[in-house]
């Protein structure tokens, strides 16, 4: 059989390029591109040494960057210039060069500046470290298992796109994170029981194969009790009762709930996650872009069944 030199050229650079699309209906963006730009940055501009002083809501709002030996310093210099806005809120002329800039960012970012607003933004100063040695090390590991983890899930029912989770999660490393989450997908001992198991004989969170099976499962369980991929994503780092909760008081709208819900555990990082993985899937798509050339590791099959 003949094939065209201009098709052999597609289905070549088809095979090359990663294996998950970014665009999908079911991961809307809408009303969070700050949010997911945000994210962006944080994977592929800022680095381990970078700390990011930045709004805990507003997280595209960005006023300073510190590294460890400043970093208590310039968040004080932050906290000194939003009083001083607050408090020549009538008068910003006489505001001092540190305060002029930070209004000016504040402004940009479409908050209104009132004693109110101000209130929120003095208690929501927030440090984020950059990771971008992290995800790109993480793009080169993703080599070993996406395309595994993409037919996983595909055959669990769960859209491929979800075979790229690890990347926000753990970068694809068996991590064990403070709170005792272990393995690729950082499953807590509870959930991970209700899924895999794990008992004095073996620990399954740490076979990646088996951990993939056991989270594709728990987010196909999400999405059938909460309706949409944004939700079920979300519920995997705040809990599927914790989303039910969010959307019978919000509305099932995901941008809303990350704007307006404010559930007593609804912290900062469930309010980013679904950003997050969002920007994640886009860098991995366009690591290119970010990183230059990577030589992602080749595939592994040990472990997968249909």
């Amino acid at each position: 059989m003949s094939i065209s030199f201009s098709r052999l050229v597609v289905f070549l650079l088809a095979l090359s390029a990663p294996a998950i699309a970014a665009e999908r209906a079911e991961l809307p963006a809408t009303g969070l591109e700050d949010r997911v730009d945000f994210w962006k940055k944080i994977f592929t501009q800022y680095g381990k040494d970078d700390i990011v002083i930045h709004d805990r809501i507003h997280v595209s709002l960005i006023y300073d960057v510190a590294d460890d030996s400043n970093v208590d310093t310039k968040v004080a210099n932050v906290n000194h210039a939003l009083k001083e806005i607050q408090a020549d809120l009538d008068t910003p002329d006489t505001l001092s060069p540190t305060a002029k800039q930070i209004r000016d960012a504040i402004l940009a970012a479409d908050v209104t500046l009132t004693k109110s607003s101000l209130d929120d933004l003095i208690e929501d100063v927030h440090t984020q470290r950059g990771i971008k040695e992290r995800f790109r090390d993480g793009v080169v590991r993703s080599g070993k298992y996406v395309p595994t983890f993409r037919k996983i899930m595909e055959n669990e029912g769960v859209i491929p796109e979800l075979a790229l989770l690890p990347l926000v999660e753990s970068s694809f490393q068996n991590a064990k994170s403070k709170a005792a989450a272990l393995g690729v997908w950082q499953f807590t001992r509870s959930t991970g029981r209700l899924y895999m198991n794990i008992n004095r004989k073996g620990d399954d969170r740490l076979d990646p194969f088996k951990s993939t099976r056991a989270a594709a499962r728990l987010l196909h369980d999400n999405y059938s009790a909460l309706g949409s991929w944004p939700l079920a994503i979300t519920a995997y780092n705040h809990g599927r009762a914790g989303m039910v909760r969010a959307k019978s008081e919000v509305g099932p709208d995901i941008t809303r709930i990350i704007n307006d819900y404010r559930g007593p555990v609804f912290g900062y990082a469930s309010m980013n996650f679904y950003s997050e993985f969002l920007a994640a899937v886009d860098v991995y798509q366009n690591y290119q872009q970010y990183f230059g050339d990577l030589v992602l590791e080749r595939p592994l099959q040990r472990g997968f069944r249909k």
